[in-house]
């Protein structure tokens, strides 16, 4: 690709111009006390994702087999398409304004 060529070219080229000063070992003295890095913890995950897996069978039998889920949507199907309008407008403004107070929040959050 003929745009990585003068990044790469680049990089080569800082990394030739900057020698090795010695340090005595120094570098390596503080690279050995360091913490070793520890591996991710995969136990973590599969009891989170099992969990939810219960969780998800729990709702799914307290919901009497999702008959609920199916009724309402079937009274979604049947809303007039004015009605339609009005709630995906609706549920599209709300998602808008979360999405605003979330970037609000976080941009003070990065400002203190």
């Amino acid at each position: 690709m003929p745009e990585t060529e003068p990044i790469d070219s680049l990089d080569r080229q800082l990394r030739e111009a900057a020698p090795y000063i010695d340090d005595d070992g120094f570098t390596r003295k503080v690279l050995q006390q360091l913490p070793v890095r520890r591996q991710p913890q995969s136990f973590r995950a599969v009891v989170l994702i099992g969990i939810t897996l219960l969780a998800c069978l729990v709702a799914y039998v307290l919901s009497d087999g999702a008959r609920s889920l199916i009724r309402d949507l079937l009274r979604v199907a049947t809303l007039s398409p004015l009605a339609l309008l009005l709630l995906a407008l609706g549920a599209g403004i709300l998602v808008t304004a979360l999405g605003v107070m979330a970037a609000i929040s976080k941009n003070h959050e990065l400002q203190s």
